[in-house]
């Protein structure tokens, strides 16, 4: 079983013994929580007939990855998500993943292994946050952002980019007249163009997956597509793909990647905390995160 649980999501993979999916649960919690958790856990073990002793192994993943009980060991967010879209999207290159309080990219190797990343976790410039405030600001329900942001013909400049301020600009842009359409789509656009940031750190490589709450949002894809000048896939589970890393993982004993056991390849690290004008942090080569041992439990 693979945990993710998230700033605003708990997700639950549980895979038998060759891999296919049991169950795969998302619950929406609005904050992390032990209660949200539960919820999730309960859900997959009812889809999936099962009970807590059936589970062999647990791996967890996510901010809230230490309060999962039963778990043996803990993973990163950057390696559950490249283990996972790996196996869910074979010969992926980079992974853009956006979630309610953070955005990553993700380089990728054939194994399913991060080379490189970079993550803005420190503000909520560009995350499912910041569309929350987009959808509150032009009073439109959540689901309707896509269609308003795929309907918008002109682009409007949007200099704000953090979650405090933005929503007044948007106010003062619907005063003077602008369309709720046009604000919209300015403001996708503006996302793809900060999550550009993040792809630059990292470097541009195809095939190209789009992962977490936001890639649900056609707009979003759409324009960080524009902006990527790239194709970009979204698998058919896009919230799932840590907490079926973490699955993987588990099933192959807590290795990283899909090499064999015995063998020793290299994880990611926890990101630093430390960022330029509160946007992202500074990507990471793989020789600078410490090696873990696969098949070593």
């Amino acid at each position: 079983m693979g945990v993710d649980l998230g700033s605003t999501t708990a997700k639950v993979v549980i895979l038998d013994e060759v891999g296919e999916i049991r169950s795969a649960e998302v619950v929406q919690m609005g904050a992390v929580s032990r209660a949200g958790m539960a919820r999730a856990l309960d859900t997959a073990f009812r889809s999936a007939g099962l009970v807590e002793s059936d589970i062999s192994r647990t791996i967890a993943t996510g901010y809230g990855r230490k309060m999962v009980p039963g778990a043996e060991r803990t993973f990163t967010e950057i390696t559950c998500h490249a283990r996972g879209v790996a196996a869910m999207c074979p010969g992926v290159r980079l992974v853009v993943d956006i979630g309610g309080q953070d955005s990553k990219a993700i380089l990728v190797d054939e194994w399913g292994t991060a080379e490189n990343f970079a993550m803005n976790d420190r503000c909520a410039s560009g995350t499912g946050r910041f569309f929350e405030v987009l959808a509150r600001a032009i009073e439109c329900e959540i689901g309707e952002l896509a269609q308003l942001a795929l309907a918008g013909t002109k682009n409007l400049e949007v200099s704000s980019m953090c979650a405090t301020f933005a929503e007044t600009e948007l106010i003062s842009l619907l005063a003077q007249g602008e369309r709720r359409e046009d604000i919209a789509a300015s403001v996708h656009r503006a996302v793809a163009a900060r999550t550009m940031g993040l792809v630059a750190q990292v470097g541009r490589c195809t095939p190209i997956v789009m992962t977490g709450g936001v890639a649900k949002n056609a707009a979003a894809v759409h324009f960080l597509a524009q902006a990527v000048r790239a194709e970009v896939t979204v698998p058919e589970s896009p919230q799932i793909t840590g907490a079926y890393g973490a699955a993987l993982l588990a099933r192959d004993g807590a290795g990283v990647g899909a090499r064999g056991a015995g063998e020793t390849t290299v994880g990611a690290r926890e990101p630093a905390r430390s960022c330029s004008t509160c946007e992202v942090t500074p990507a990471h080569r793989a020789d600078t995160v410490h090696e873990i041992s696969i098949g070593r439990g």
